[in-house]
């Protein structure tokens, strides 16, 4: 069991995590990688809403696991994917997921999420035009 601190979001720092509610796709390099009408918004403290996808709603013979983990002490570990394209392309650590998230955040698991910066994600046909999210998270050991 890890020691590292567990914060409860609150009025200091709330997250919300709802349905979407919209078709939601993402494209890396001109490639569909995902396409759901089941994604979730979450919503975290003044950080830009990062859309995430169902694992199952990936392609994901594209997806290469890394090395790279943090941890976020409202959600918990993250671990990260690379994708390879098609054509040969390998955008590394785009994709970030809490396979065993925090309680307050349990609703994401089986969920993932994508650097707006490295990929396109729409909704209903619109550039989701999120910054990279961040979070008080830190590299993992």
């Amino acid at each position: 069991m890890s020691d590292r601190e567990v914060r409860e979001p609150g009025v200091e720092h709330p997250l919300d995590i709802a349905p979407t509610g919209k078709r939601v796709t993402v494209h890396v390099n001109g490639e569909m990688v995902a396409d759901t009408f089941q994604a979730l918004t979450v919503r975290e403290a003044n950080y830009p809403e990062v859309q995430y996808i169902p694992f199952d709603d990936l392609v994901d013979q594209m997806l290469v696991r890394t090395d790279t983990h943090t941890y976020c002490p409202y959600k918990g570990d993250a671990n990260y994917y690379s994708v390879k394209t098609q054509a040969g392309a390998v955008v590394e650590d785009i994709i970030w997921t809490y396979e065993r998230p925090h309680t307050a955040a349990s609703a994401i698991a089986g969920y993932m999420a994508f650097y707006p910066d490295k990929a396109t994600v729409t909704v209903d046909g619109t550039v989701f035009d999120g910054d990279a999210p961040t979070c008080e998270c830190q590299l993992g050991d």
